[in-house]
């Protein structure tokens, strides 16, 4: 188990943003990742947990306490039974399920991270979350210390939420677990009408899963999101902010401002969420409230390639993106009384 000790912390992030950590502990077994949990919390340090850093914005003064870095490896296929070690790349795996044949996670191509972060935002893209094949997670449970595994129904998963978000400070994934389909080289049945579109079929067909991932991969490096060391567009958390849920209510409130703002016939996206909710597009709100592709002359940006990613053009600080969020949230709450929610996790300091 390594230990650096004033360890840089911005490398380990998509953002390249942030302070160090006091200490900076790299686990490559799930023993050593209980270990050095253990240890912090009997110690009473704050621990950070940290896996491909994808969704981490980190203040400028970094972390005072232990960082946790989980680099533990370990993809196995029993069948259609897929088990992933929390520290495995996930858009690796995605990979590596599509060349075996199963569908289930081809469309969840290109998402930057580590498989044990999956369950904890419910990651999905273009008609797929992790919900829809995750079976259980294999879980430390720091409350009772002790290792667990949490079946599907107990992970409380909605849009971008989960139990292991709700409780941020109780769980440390080891293991993901995931019942795939073998559906003789073909994706699950297509859900996203862009995707659908783009590969030149209906909705709710199916296409060999290669060209599904092929086409999704295409699609996010069109928008910035697929991870490039040299296309600033990419130095982001991919979308920063979640799809505002709406109550039938504020719903119809919303759409008063549109009309009043942008015309009687401007009819803003929208899409059933259950139990009386409609969701609308943080996108469209970004770009309609004025921040436009590119927007901003600073040294963090909005993407020149979409609309929800604020991006580090190089030579940017965590406050710098800090403010560019705050004007974008701000300005879309004065635009339509809506208020958007950052989707990364900050530590240290507050959107």
């Amino acid at each position: 188990m390594q230990e650096l000790h004033d360890a840089p912390l911005a490398p380990l992030t998509t953002f390249r943003l942030g302070g160090p950590a006091t200490r900076l502990v790299t686990a490559t077994t799930d023993d050593e990742v209980i270990a050095a949990v253990r240890a912090a919390d009997d110690a009473g340090t704050p621990l950070l947990i940290i896996g491909g850093g994808s969704n981490l914005v980190i203040g400028d003064k970094g972390f005072d306490g232990t960082a946790l870095r989980i680099a533990t490896r370990g993809f196995a296929l029993d069948g259609t039974t897929l088990t992933l070690a929390a520290g495995e790349n996930w858009s690796d795996a995605v990979a590596r399920t599509v060349e075996a044949g199963l569908a289930g996670v081809e469309c969840l191509a290109g998402i930057p991270g580590s498989a044990g972060a999956t369950p904890i935002q419910n990651v999905g893209a273009y008609g797929q979350e992790v919900s829809a094949t995750l079976t259980e997670v294999v879980a430390y449970d720091r409350r009772i210390a002790e290792t667990v595994t949490i079946p599907h129904a107990e992970c409380a998963f909605s849009y971008r939420h989960s139990r292991f978000k709700q409780d941020p400070e109780r769980f440390v994934v080891l293991r993901v677990r995931f019942e795939l389909e073998d559906a003789g080289g073909l994706s699950a049945p297509l859900k996203y009408l862009e995707t659908a579109r783009a590969l030149g079929v209906e909705a709710g067909e199916r296409v060999a899963a290669a060209a599904a991932r092929e086409t999704v991969l295409r699609l996010r490096a069109g928008k910035g999101m697929v991870l490039d060391a040299d296309d600033h567009d990419t130095w982001s958390a991919g979308s920063f902010f979640t799809n505002p849920i709406l109550t039938e209510d504020e719903h119809a409130a919303f759409v008063r401002r549109v009309h009043d703002r942008l015309g009687p016939d401007t009819a803003p996206p929208a899409f059933p969420a259950g139990e009386g909710r409609v969701k609308t597009s943080a996108a469209w709100l970004i770009d309609r409230a004025g921040f436009t592709k590119g927007y901003g002359s600073g040294p963090a940006r909005i993407s020149t390639k979409h609309t929800l990613a604020l991006t580090n053009r190089g030579a940017a600080t965590t406050e710098d993106l800090l403010a560019l969020a705050r004007e974008v949230r701000d300005g879309v709450q004065a635009a339509f009384g809506v208020t958007l929610v950052n989707e990364p996790v900050t530590i240290g300091v507050d959107l």
